[in-house]
C-alpha cells in the first residue's frame, strides 16, 4: 500500500474518477511509475494550496 501526497488537482480528480469506478490508476512514485487500484483520496483541507492524500493499492505483476 502506498500513499501520495499531491497539490495537483487533476492527479487527484483522475484517482477520485477511478476509485468510484473501481479502476486502476497509475501515479509516478520517486520518479516511477506504480499502477494499483486506488483505496482513497482525501482532501486536506487545512492546507494551502490544497493538497490530496492519495492511498493506492499496487497490484503485482504476476
Amino acid at each position: 500500500m502506498h500513499t501520495i501526497t499531491t497539490t495537483d488537482p487533476t492527479v487527484a480528480r483522475r484517482c477520485r474518477f477511478a476509485l468510484y469506478k473501481a479502476g486502476k490508476a497509475t501515479l509516478a512514485i520517486d520518479g516511477s511509475s506504480v499502477t494499483g487500484q486506488v483505496r482513497s483520496v482525501k482532501e486536506d483541507g487545512a492546507s494551502i494550496p490544497k493538497r490530496w492524500v492519495i492511498t493506492l493499492i499496487a497490484k503485482s505483476h504476476d
